[in-house]
């Protein structure tokens, strides 16, 4: 029988982090301390891809790159790339542990899954040194995966399907047909597609809808529904197979999947 035997997990706005904030402050303050301005919408457009990545696409930013060189009088180059990373791995750092809390749902379905006999792996645009910090203070909310890979010492990160692949190794899983990639953004999408699993978006907790709890739950119905459907369709066309509003359906559209596959 074909079946489900894995699913790759992201990490912030999937798991943890219920709209994916870490992040989004750090860049913002990185940016700031140098004198120039990115907004959160600017940098979530890019989230997913590792974090020194993002930075290089917000310098690219037409507005960024002005405001660099009215400020410095000079075009910018690596060495401002990689002192602005610096700062926000200062920055976020110091903030990580605080926003590990598991998003609604999953420590319960992951819980679930598991009792299937389904592995758990996970991919990341954070590096090693950041996760250390996050899968310690997830584990003592209750959130434990079999498997966690980044970028370092990859040929890149998202959306290339790279960590995927090493998370199939690791976790001795044999068929990308039997893999599900789980996340919250379009790099997660995309990673997912690139490795020829089932890619599967979420959207509530995500960094594509960008709401808090306490937004989420105050927003008139038929706002948070329209905000969700544009999300939703933003990840079908980057390459979704299916999409989900929470975790909590995900172990039913396996159940579906499986069916799928043995039809």
């Amino acid at each position: 029988m074909n079946k489900i035997e894995c699913v790759i997990m992201d990490w912030a706005g999937t798991a943890v982090d219920y709209g994916c904030f870490a992040p989004v402050a750090a860049f913002v303050e990185c940016f700031k301390n140098m004198g120039l301005t990115v907004t959160a919408e600017e940098t979530r457009a890019h989230m997913g891809l590792t974090k020194i990545e993002e930075i290089r696409a917000l310098f690219a930013i037409d507005h960024v790159r002005e405001e660099f060189a009215e400020k410095y009088g000079r075009d910018y180059n690596e060495d401002d790339v990689q002192a602005c990373y610096k700062g926000f791995q200062d920055k976020l750092m110091a903030t990580l542990a605080d926003y590990s809390e598991p998003i609604d749902g999953v420590v319960e379905t992951v819980a679930a899954l598991k009792a299937q006999g389904i592995k758990l792996g996970s991919t990341t645009g954070y590096t090693k040194t950041m996760m250390d910090i996050v899968i310690k203070a997830a584990a003592e909310k209750g959130y434990t995966v079999d498997n966690c890979v980044t970028s370092d010492n990859m040929p890149g990160g998202r959306p290339k399907p790279y960590m995927i692949y090493k998370n199939m190794c690791d976790l001795d899983v044999a068929s990308r047909h039997s893999v599900v990639k789980f996340g919250d953004t379009i790099a997660d999408i995309k990673e997912g597609a690139n490795a020829g699993v089932w890619s599967v978006g979420v959207i509530l907790g995500s960094n594509e809808l960008a709401l808090t709890r306490d937004e989420v739950a105050a927003m008139p119905a038929d706002e948070l529904n329209r905000r969700m459907a544009c999300v939703r369709n933003r990840m079908y066309a980057a390459g979704a197979d299916f999409v989900v509003d929470d975790i909590t359906e995900l172990p039913g559209l396996i159940d579906s999947i499986n069916a799928r596959m043995n039809r």
